[in-house]
């Protein structure tokens, strides 16, 4: 069988992309309230937590879409390392209840999103021919 890596590549974007982007809407309903109280209690700026929707909605989108993609992942990532300190740090050593890593889908989130920093979109994508895509 011929190995096609810009269709997996484009399986990829919609598999992380959507999942992400429907945390995003659910932030664009309910607000972010809660982001801006964690920020508060560690003594950082509120206004911070507005990058949810940087990380949630706009780098999905552009991810699915196939739009600068390199840049897309990379906020991506950041957007789930961030997740990772501010609100899953407590789980970095613990399990879940099924045997697995706690923060098992944050990191897969977060690496895939680097992997496509480093890959691009592949060639199935709204954009092929800038550096960031």
């Amino acid at each position: 069988m011929k190995k096609n890596f810009d269709l997996g590549i484009l399986i990829s974007r919609i598999a992380i992309g959507i999942p992400m982007l429907i945390y995003g809407i659910s932030k664009l309903y309910f607000g972010i309230d809660f982001i801006k109280k964690l920020l508060a209690e560690k003594e950082m700026p509120t206004f911070i937590a507005y990058g949810v929707y940087i990380g949630e909605v706009v780098a999905p989108v552009l991810l699915i879409a196939g739009i600068r993609s390199r840049i897309a992942g990379l906020i991506f990532s950041f957007n789930c390392l961030t997740a990772i300190l501010l609100v899953q740090s407590g789980n970095i050593n613990k399990m879940n209840e099924f045997g697995g890593w706690a923060l098992e889908l944050l990191f897969i989130y977060m690496v895939v999103g680097l992997s496509f920093y480093f890959s691009g979109a592949g060639k199935y994508a709204l954009s092929t021919n800038n550096r960031w895509d």
